[in-house]
């Protein structure tokens, strides 16, 4: 096999060119295997507790790096050329077939033409299975115009043909796989039909390019011809977590307290009864907590299911409170922070600083980041994980990165924010991003669009791209995490804008000095009178379907988008009215520009 060498970046070898993605390189399609592959004496290890618990049993490990041009000593990582099946620019010859040149294999025909991949592979409609499509089974099935039967015998394997023909039309009419022997002919167009493969009897085998076929790998799931280059035909299944000394929420302390009372037990034994709810009142008075949470911990607890991410967050956000009950942080590990007040005198509007409590500078921070597995075509697909190895006793290998960086943590206040989403007109306005993401095939991976997640998620939007211009930092560059949950047994309200880089790139400091309140008040306020305005107005501000899917409201390139990356749903979920307001939705911060305003007119 010919020996391609090519730089990534370590990011990239989670998401986009991760296990089980197809990527293009000097001409070349290529599939990277899983990471049983994986060389680990070359692949460094990454410690991260907080992640593996949510991970399950396994290890973290770094890609390979170097540093300097590659070599053939280099540590590198493995890929498979996929799909197998190629044609040559010059003669059209359609095979599997690879040039030899001085003895090495090379990407080149016999007719010293460069061989081009085939732009159509095999997908597995729920499996998420991909594979080469057969084309010399497939150009002697079907029906085709002067041909009524299918061919059964013919074996000229060599004389494949991919031509061009403008003779029979335009688009994939006019492309063909032919065949020089039995002279049998077949366009594209007959490939592409969602059940185009099944009614000519191509099943899936059950397997990953790279690996062996196995009868006891068959899959009854069917086949469907897709561009090699669909975004659909990878679906990356990520999970991050900051690196913080793990803290228990509120209500896991207060759970605690409750169980420990004397007369809880009495509240058990009486199962609902008259007696529960005295004792659950006066245990609720003595621990600081409401009856409902007492009978809700003596009826076995009522948490929403676990998923990894919120879990993750729930102790990120624990976190940042004890670090912003401390003020001034003295500490020199991964997860500095200083926090402060929200000032409230007459030099803020109170619309503001009504809301906005606490910040928190977060001079360091460390993020580790990992490939759980991938999905294709459909949200609903399984699940294939990032170790496929044959050997079940050893545990998984999972890609990671680990990234430091710095940030600033905004903190708002849970009453305002409860209040203002209980209004009717908010929560309908929400309500219309609630029923589409029900409709939609992979919606069901965003967070719940309920109204505070919305608001401080556009909200990190405004303020990343104001940020932009006075870091130092590219929007690119600023990440966002947000904290805005009302499902939770801990109530979340919070934003973390935050960069991280792979090395000292990520602490600067040029992002962090701008959470000083002198700085990031005038910053804030300027965020959202950048928003005020659309230069797509009044279709953006008045509009309620924009963005993929329709699930962005009042929201485009022009006033809350930003790089894709740097956010947590890929642009989806925002709605300028919502932070602002407009029409008859009062915005979570509907009265700031009004406030100052009116001072600088007296």
């Amino acid at each position: 096999m010919e020996r391609i060498l090519h730089d990534l970046r370590i990011s990239e070898t989670i998401t986009p060119f991760g296990v089980g993605a197809v990527v293009d390189v000097l001409g070349e399609s290529l599939i990277a295997p899983d990471t049983s592959w994986w060389d680990r004496k070359s692949a460094p290890e990454i410690t991260c507790e907080r992640l593996l618990a949510r991970l399950g049993p396994g290890v973290l490990r770094q890609a390979p790096s170097h540093s300097g041009r590659a070599a053939k000593e280099t540590a590198h990582l493995l890929y498979w050329r996929f799909p197998a099946w190629r044609f040559c620019e010059q003669c059209t010859t359609l095979s599997k077939a690879t040039g030899t040149y001085k003895g090495r294999w090379s990407n080149t025909c016999k007719c010293g033409g460069t061989l081009v991949p085939m732009r159509y592979v095999a997908v597995c409609q729920k499996g998420s299975h991909i594979q080469d499509i057969p084309w010399f089974t497939w150009a002697h099935r079907g029906h085709d115009a002067g041909v009524t039967e299918t061919v059964q015998f013919c074996r000229a394997y060599k004389e494949l043909k991919f031509v061009r023909s403008s003779q029979h039309g335009e688009g994939l009419s006019s492309l063909r796989v032919h065949c020089n022997g039995c002279r049998r002919s077949r366009p594209l167009s007959e490939l592409v039909g969602k059940e185009s493969l099944h009614r000519d009897n191509i099943r899936c085998n059950g397997t990953q390019p790279w690996e062996d076929p196995k009868p006891e790998h068959a899959c009854d799931h069917r086949l469907v011809a897709v561009q090699r280059g669909a975004t659909g035909n990878y679906i990356a299944d990520r999970l991050s977590a900051l690196d913080i000394p793990e803290e228990r929420p509120q209500s896991a302390e207060n759970a605690d307290r409750i169980r420990s009372h004397d007369l809880f037990n009495r509240v058990v034994a009486d199962n609902g009864g008259p007696q529960a709810e005295f004792m659950a009142g006066v245990i609720a008075e003595e621990v600081g907590v409401t009856p409902e949470d007492v009978l809700t911990v003596a009826a076995g607890g009522d948490d929403p299911a676990d998923i990894p991410l919120l879990d993750l967050k729930d102790g990120e956000w624990a976190a940042f409170l004890k670090k912003l009950e401390s003020r001034r942080d003295h500490g020199v590990g991964d997860f500095v922070v200083d926090g402060w007040r929200v000032p409230t005198d007459t030099k803020w509007p109170p619309a503001l600083t009504d809301r906005l409590v606490s910040v928190g500078q977060v001079r360091r921070v460390r993020e580790v980041r990992a490939l759980r597995g991938f999905q294709r075509r459909d949200a609903d697909a399984d699940l294939i994980p990032a170790d496929l190895g044959p050997d079940r006793k050893r545990k998984p290998v999972y890609p990671a990165i680990e990234m430091f960086g710095e940030g600033i943590f905004l903190r708002f206040d849970e009453d305002r924010v409860s209040e203002w989403e209980s209004l009717p007109e908010v929560r309908a306005r929400a309500d219309i991003l609630v029923q589409r993401r029900k409709v939609s095939q992979w919606a069901h991976r965003l967070d719940a669009p309920e109204p505070r997640f919305i608001a401080l998620h556009t909200i990190a939007h405004l303020l990343i791209r104001r940020l932009a211009f006075a870091s130092g930092y590219s929007s690119a560059a600023l990440q966002e995490r947000i904290y805005a949950n009302s499902e939770r047994p801990d109530r979340t309200a919070g934003i973390l804008i935050y960069t991280a880089a792979g090395d000292a790139q990520g602490t600067l400091g040029g992002l962090v000095r701008l959470g000083a309140p002198d700085r990031l008040l005038p910053m804030l306020l300027a965020a959202l009178n950048d928003a005020d305005v659309c230069s797509n107005d009044p279709v953006c501000i008045e509009s309620d379907h924009q963005g993929s899917s329709q699930l962005n409201l009042s929201a485009c390139h022009g006033c809350a988008l930003v790089s894709e990356t740097s956010c947590e749903t890929a642009n989806r979920l925002l709605d300028r009215q919502l932070v602002l307001g407009g029409g008859n939705v009062t915005g979570f911060l509907d009265n700031v520009l009004d406030q100052v305003r009116r001072r600088k007119d007296v």
